[in-house]
C-alpha cells in the first residue's frame, strides 16, 4: 500500500505537512496524491472511530453480526443477491465469505427488536435466502486496530516501608 495512505489509515486527521515532514516529501506532491486518490475513489470518505461506552445514554443502538447462507444466481453469482441486500439502510457493512455462510452483514437499528424485524421480515423471505445465524454485538473490545476502552487507573495501594 502507498505510504501515504497507511499514513492516513492509521490516523485520518494528520495533515499533508505532517505526512510530507514523516515521508520526507513535498508537501505539494502530498496535497497533489491525496486530491488523486479521492478523486479516483481509493479514498471514499474519512471517519472517526467512536468509543459507544463513553457516548451519553441517548445515542446507543443494538448491532448484529448476521451470517447469511444463499443461493447463487446462475449469471451474477453472489453479487446481485449482496446488492440487494446491503441495500437495506439497517446492513451497515456486507462481505462475502467462504465456509458454511456466504455473507457476513453487520446490522444495526435502535433496539434488538428492530434488529429481528429486519431479519425475520426483510432478510429471511427473500428467495434466495436459504439460512441465517444472527449474533447480537454485546460489547466492543478492540475495532480497526483500535483499542476502545480507556486504561484504568491502578487502584492498589502503593507498598510503603
Amino acid at each position: 500500500m502507498d505510504e501515504i495512505l497507511e499514513l492516513l489509515e492509521r490516523d485520518a486527521r494528520i495533515t499533508p505537512e505532517e505526512i510530507a515532514s514523516t515521508l520526507k516529501l513535498n508537501v505539494k506532491d502530498v496535497k497533489k496524491a491525496i486530491h488523486k486518490f479521492e478523486k479516483d475513489g481509493v479514498i471514499l470518505k474519512y471517519r472517526a472511530v467512536l468509543n459507544q461506552e463513553l457516548m451519553s445514554q441517548g445515542t446507543s443502538s443494538v448491532k448484529a453480526i448476521i451470517e447469511v447462507k444463499i443461493v447463487p444466481e446462475r449469471t451474477q453469482g453472489f453479487d446481485r443477491i449482496a446488492e440487494r441486500i446491503y441495500q437495506f439502510d439497517e446492513v451497515k457493512s456486507c462481505y462475502l465469505l467462504s465456509g458454511t455462510y456466504d455473507l457476513l452483514l453487520v446490522v444495526e437499528g435502535p433496539n434488538i427488536q428492530v434488529v429481528a424485524k429486519f431479519v425475520s421480515e426483510k432478510l429471511s423471505t427473500m428467495n434466495n435466502v436459504k439460512g441465517t445465524l444472527t449474533h447480537f454485538l454485546l460489547k466492543k473490545y478492540k475495532e480497526d486496530g483500535d483499542i476502545l476502552r480507556t486504561p484504568r487507573a491502578d487502584r492498589r495501594l502503593a507498598v510503603t516501608q
